[in-house]
């Protein structure tokens, strides 16, 4: 039994499309795999990785931040320092996210529960209501 695996073996393991497989070489987020007869053959290592790529993907960091933390060698300290950088710069940005999703829902909750019988009447639409900006 070999240790590598098809591309559908790694999608399936992975929960990913084999297109989206064959997107991350393309982008260098995985290495060209090996080919036997043709076929690509992934280490058993590319698991790790693809989860890697989808929580960092989770956490909005972009392709091009991924790839280059997945540059990073075992100690690499400037690696762990620009994770750490990433984090202090989108903490704010989520946190503004988050924010205004509680408005959004306040509205809405108050929206649902509209009894006004025209648009024109609904204080929902008056200049002040607690809307986020856009």
């Amino acid at each position: 039994m070999t240790d590598e695996l098809t591309i559908g073996e790694l999608a399936r393991r992975t929960s990913r499309r084999p297109s989206a497989i064959r997107y991350y070489e393309e982008v260098g987020l995985l290495p060209e795999p090996a080919r036997v007869s043709g076929r690509r053959r992934y280490p058993e290592q590319s698991v790790r990785t693809l989860a890697v790529i989808d929580t960092a993907q989770r956490a909005g960091l972009t392709l091009g931040e991924i790839k280059t933390l997945l540059a990073a060698r075992p100690g690499d300290v400037a690696a762990v320092e620009e994770l750490r950088r990433i984090a202090e710069e989108r903490l704010p940005q989520v946190d503004a996210m988050i924010k205004r999703a509680h408005v959004v829902r306040r509205w809405l909750e108050a929206a649902q529960n509209c009894e006004c019988p025209s648009l024109d009447d609904c204080c929902l639409f008056e200049p002040g209501v607690d809307l986020p900006a856009r």
